[in-house]
């Protein structure tokens, strides 16, 4: 068996897709129940043997990731890596390419909805724009025999374009490794602040989906003891007396390390179909607050964090200032507590094996051999 996942958003600089195929093929690894291969544009030719590289082309607007360079270049990548089942993660080549061998060879594909496609649009170009991209999305994920949503809501947001066969497939994290024993006592002092400093971090990409001029923005309403440590890298952000800066943390623990010595985390985005980031940071007992747009308001609820109104700066702050009212601790232990219980990849990757393996027994002959045909150009 060989379960083969392509997309444009796998990058060694990390982020929640790298993050979630990583932690994949670690635990098919582990179980040896299929083998598997990740295809990429962002990969070199000398990289792993479980990576391969995409022919593509690099365009602006895309957060440093590249396109690959056409459908029929993808799906030549795909063939020769003869999968059993194709998982896409993005909706642009990488979903045709996955579609072409489906229709093809009758090889079962999956989609993957990592990205509030509709609102990225929105943000940036308007409501004609995201209208037409919410159309595109129905005419292609109509098409795969499964499509998977990491939250309710994307599942939600899918049925409401048409998309009703979409299924709820929650990501994970290792609690092993994000956990609270991680905290150093160290980080204040490093970063030159007090110890009474009220010490918030935030990690990942900095693009404006992430909202964080508006997190910026709040912390200086707040003033002093609060702090903000901005972990990763992208657009340049302003610099302040309350902002420290560290580069994006590829060895998880090293990560680990760092959200577990801050008090709390803070997510102002409103567009995350997930938030793999709040889980990490609550595996390791920080309490989180968030807005209740997006998909991190199926994750924070009242016992774990606290959430804001998206876009507004003011109700942000009120969110930060209040929370430090509460018991910070408690909070920590529960967020922790929900984190383990609920999200561990322990649990998470069985029930996606197992939806792998119901969509193959539903189409036990769909290999057909590969060296008889040709994907054209």
């Amino acid at each position: 068996m060989h379960l083969v996942d392509i997309t444009m958003f796998y990058a060694a600089e990390g982020g929640g897709v790298s993050t979630y195929l990583n932690a994949k093929a670690r635990w098919l690894a582990r179980y040896g129940w299929a083998r598997h291969t990740i295809l990429s544009p962002n990969v070199g030719d000398d990289e792993a043997p479980g990576l391969v590289r995409v022919p593509a082309v690099s365009l602006p607007g895309i957060n440093g990731y590249r396109m690959p360079l056409s459908v029929a270049a993808a799906a030549r990548r795909l063939r020769d890596a003869r999968p059993d089942l194709i998982e896409a993660g993005d909706a642009g080549h990488s979903a045709w390419a996955a579609l072409r061998l489906r229709q093809r060879l009758g090889i079962p594909a999956i989609a993957f909805y990592h990205s509030d496609l509709p609102r990225l649009v929105q943000n940036r170009f308007g409501d004609t724009i995201s209208h037409g991209t919410c159309k595109y999305l129905a005419h292609l994920y109509r098409e795969f025999d499964t499509v998977l949503a990491p939250s309710r809501l994307m599942v939600h947001q899918l049925a409401d374009m048409g998309v009703t066969h979409a299924l709820h497939q929650p990501l994970g994290i290792d609690s092993k490794i994000f956990h609270p024993k991680r905290r150093r006592a160290s980080l204040r002092a490093e970063l030159g602040l007090a110890e009474d400093a009220r010490l918030l971090v935030y990690a990942g990409r900095f693009t404006a989906d992430k909202k964080l001029p508006l997190l910026i923005e709040a912390v200086r309403k707040l003033g002093e003891p609060y702090h903000l440590l901005l972990v990763g890298g992208g657009d340049a952000l302003p610099r302040h007396e309350q902002l420290s800066f560290m580069p994006f943390q590829r060895d998880q623990r090293a990560l680990a390390g760092m959200l577990a010595s801050c008090d709390l985390l803070v997510h102002p985005g409103d567009c995350e179909t997930f938030g793999l980031i709040v889980l990490e940071a609550m595996a390791c007992g920080l309490p989180v607050v968030g807005t209740s747009g997006g998909g991190v308001g199926e994750l924070v609820d009242e016992q774990t964090g606290m959430l804001a109104r998206p876009n507004d700066v003011d109700s942000l702050a009120g969110a930060i200032e209040a929370i430090y009212g509460r018991d910070l601790a408690q909070l920590g232990a529960n967020a922790r507590r929900k984190a383990q219980n609920q999200y561990d990849w322990s649990q998470v990757f069985p029930q996606l094996m197992h939806r792998y393996g119901s969509l193959l027994a539903a189409r036990p002959n769909a290999r057909r051999s590969l060296e008889s045909v040709c994907v054209s150009e």
